[in-house]
């Protein structure tokens, strides 16, 4: 060969390996439309690049063209099928792939390493369709319409009748097909930039954003984590991923010809449209468009045009409005369809009201009838103001009622009533005669201490106690209570997070017998998470009592030998933020020995993982925890109650003595101060005619429930606690026959102890 050809060949190369490091982010110059050419400069050398499709004479083997044995460019594939998953996209077992890696994170809009520059000054060879610039880092590629060939362990690519050039061949690693990043977006007509700050590769697709790192399984799309089946790599300074992680995240569809070892990627590039208007239209109001539109290619929206809209119908009856789009390309939109119902007009309700008399004793009874309507029958709100069931001064008095439909329309009814000078009732005795059962009213509550007690006594019931309720405050991860339980087995489980992050509570419950056993949850009470302790308590022991009455909650739970198991996992259902609390209550039963362990950790930890690792936290010192037998007392009373004003103490440590336990945790004896978590089964087997049952804390504020004669029944008026002394909730009446009583009663966590149950003759009716 003489020198000058030899001179020739080396020339080629040598352009060739210039170009290999021309960034494509480059300065383009600008274009003719009748002769497209691209110009980059690097440095001072300014570049020509020629737009002309390459031809398969050019696909040398063991050049940057390829394999030599690549399809001819002319190749049509043939018998495809469509693909689903990654894995029908592989080669033949053994096929050898490209395994290199960088050291240094390669930008996918450059095509260099991070950490140094493009080398000496380079031109560039003309057989390959190139790319255009890049602008604030971010591609501007080729918008290309037809769909795209790729071909199996090369690096050309045919879209339009052209073949182009990747940076490196479709690959196989692991049973997964990939392929360069930058040549497929371009082609497919995404942008694509490098967030150096997290190092990530993202790819924009109108309002999609896909987000990849290097040698990672992990990307996001539009912020959601996903998986993919194989990581992202770099190949020889060229950045590649997963085929189906494109395809999957931007609805790609694809087929597979295994014979021709070709993947068609099924390209949309038309516009999409749609909108949406609010949920309710009514003649004659305003209609709400709400649109949304997007490019597959990330072009910009220039026009829109409507069918059917109007911006307010004035009659009612069924409409159909279809909206399309238009890219800045040209291409127009599918129509999108909705029928919209209008309906006629909203009209508001109308409240009123009727009282029995329009004239009332002091200490009179007064009756009102709601008898507001709707056009739609679809009040959602009652506000009554001053609608006092008596009136206890005379003179004049204003009774209002408003009422609210469901789209927010109201309407006020007002109407006087006249109180005279003459007395029918007063107070006290009102309230005893008249006050609705699971309401409260005032009275001199220092009157109590002096009446009689109920001279109760009291069997149990063999459940054992697991309270679980210090630290109620708790500051750390860790577990919170531990304990082994065979049988009947209640627990109460209540606290705060005070860790500074969001965490989850979990019961786990192991079994180290040789043998299967059974866990029953028979019913359960749970509540929050949320700030205030007294509405978790109380709706705590709502759902339990519900529950008991009902049985829906219960569960049967096998648990293998040397296994452990979440139970009670309504407790984990929902993560608690700083500062909530929990409360739990629930009766179960297990035919073997369970070590039960009640951990409080971060949300994201998986409790099994992490449970040998967690400290045994200590008691608060304020709040008790212990394990205690015999958590259900049954009082039955057969004498006369009601004939005098009387008591039955409840959580006193008098009539009714603490629970004696043990702390397994800090082996110790406990005694449970109030008994909360103790269940009392109250029967009253000879209560008075005409008695009134009522309920009076006696240690603070109280916010809970009760079970009478086997209905629910509220302890306290309008979501507001009782109070302490001076405040009794009805719980019920006699009639004028002496009747058997049953009251089912727990103390609701977050409220105070000691309570009373009372028991009060009524006055003569008027």
């Amino acid at each position: 060969m003489n020198l000058k050809k030899k001179l020739s060949i080396l020339t080629a190369f040598a352009v060739f390996q210039a170009f290999a490091v021309i960034p494509a982010n480059a300065q383009a110059a600008e274009t003719s439309e009748t002769t497209p050419v691209n110009t980059a400069k690097v440095k001072s050398v300014e570049i020509v690049k020629k737009e002309q499709p390459i031809v398969e004479s050019e696909v040398k083997s063991g050049t940057a063209n390829g394999p030599a044995n690549n399809p001819s460019t002319n190749t049509e594939p043939n018998n495809t099928q469509p693909v689903n998953n990654e894995s029908a996209i592989e080669e033949n077992p053994g096929t050898t792939t490209p395994t290199g890696t960088e050291a240094t994170p390669v930008n996918p809009e450059t095509g260099t390493n991070e950490e140094q520059g493009t080398g000496e000054e380079t031109t560039t060879p003309t057989p390959a369709e190139v790319e255009q610039s890049t602008t604030n880092g971010t591609s501007s590629s080729v918008r290309s319409g037809g769909d795209l060939t790729l071909y199996m362990n090369s690096n050309k690519m045919i879209q339009d009748g052209k073949t182009y050039l990747a940076g490196q061949p479709m690959a196989v690693k692991n049973g997964v097909s990939n392929v360069a990043i930058r040549a497929l977006v371009d082609r497919v007509g995404y942008d694509v930039k490098y967030d150096n700050t997290t190092k990530e590769t993202i790819i924009l697709s109108g309002t999609d954003e896909l987000r990849f790192k290097t040698n990672s399984k992990l990307y996001t799309v539009n912020g959601e984590s996903r998986t993919m089946k194989g990581p992202a790599y770099q190949e020889k300074n060229t950045f590649m991923i997963p085929l189906t992680s494109i395809t999957q995240a931007l609805n790609i569809t694809y087929t597979v010809n295994q014979s021709a070892k070709t993947v068609v990627l099924k390209l949309n590039t038309k516009p999409v449209a749609s909108f949406t208007v609010q949920k309710e239209i009514f003649a004659g109001d305003p209609v709400v468009y709400t649109t949304k539109n997007s490019s597959p290619n990330g072009l910009p929206i220039v026009d829109e045009q409507w069918t059917g809209r109007q911006d307010t119908f004035d009659q009612p009856g069924v409409y159909t409005v279809t909206y399309t789009v238009q890219d800045s390309s040209g291409q127009w939109s599918n129509p999108y369809t909705l029928t919209i119902k209008v309906e006629r007009p909203n009209l508001p309700p109308v409240a009123m009201f009727t009282t029995d008399k329009e004239e009332y004793k002091m200490g009179e009874k007064i009756t009102y009838t709601d008898q507001s309507t709707d056009d739609e029958n679809a009040i959602e709100k009652r506000d009554w103001s001053n609608n006092a069931l008596a009136f206890f001064l005379p003179g004049p008095k204003t009774v209002s009622l408003t009422v609210t439909d469901k789209h927010g329309l109201s309407d006020t009814y007002t109407k006087e009533i006249m109180i005279t000078s003459e007395t029918l009732y007063n107070q006290s005795d009102f309230n005893k005669l008249f006050v609705p059962v699971g309401d409260k009213f005032t009275f001199s509550g220092g009157e109590v201490p002096a009446m009689e007690k109920v001279p109760f006594t009291y069997t149990d019931e063999p459940s054992l106690l697991i309270r679980s309720n210090s630290p109620e405050t708790v500051n750390q991860e860790g577990i919170v209570y531990k304990e082994s339980s065979f049988g009947q087995t209640r627990f109460m489980i209540h606290h705060v997070n005070n860790t500074g992050k969001r965490v989850k509570m979990y019961v786990i419950a192991t079994n180290n017998n040789p043998y299967t056993a059974v866990f029953e949850q028979q019913n359960m009470g749970f509540a929050g998470p949320t700030p205030f302790a007294t509405v978790a308590g109380k709706l705590s022991i709502d759902k339990w009592f519900k529950s008991i009455q009902t049985g829906a909650d219960s569960k049967r739970v096998y648990i293998q030998p040397g296994e452990s198991k979440l139970i009670l996992t309504e407790l984990n259902n929902i993560s608690m933020k700083e500062g909530q609390v929990i409360s739990l209550y629930s009766d179960t039963f297990s035919d073997y020995t369970l070590t039960y362990n009640i951990v409080m950790i971060e949300e994201n930890k998986d409790p099994m993982a992490v449970l040998s690792s967690l400290p045994v936290l200590d008691r608060d010192g304020v709040h008790n925890r212990g394990t205690y037998p015999n958590a259900t007392r049954i009082i039955t009373y057969d004498q006369e109650v009601g004939t005098k004003p009387s008591r039955l103490p409840l959580g006193d440590n008098a009539s009714d003595p603490n629970l004696d336990g043990t702390d397994p945790m800090a082996f110790t004896s406990a005694s449970n101060a109030g008994n909360f978590g103790v269940l009392y089964k109250i029967t009253l087997n000879n209560v008075a005619p005409r008695t009134l049952i009522s309920f009076n804390p006696r240690g603070g504020k109280y916010y809970g429930s009760a079970l009478v004669n086997g209905q629910l029944v509220q302890l306290s008026n309008n979501s507001q606690s009782l109070s302490a002394p001076n405040e009794q909730n009805v719980l019920y009446r006699t009639g004028s026959y002496g009747e058997s009583v049953t009251i089912v009663f727990s103390a609701a966590p977050g409220s105070n102890l000691p309570v009373n149950i009372l028991f009060t003759p009524l006055p003569a009716e008027k």
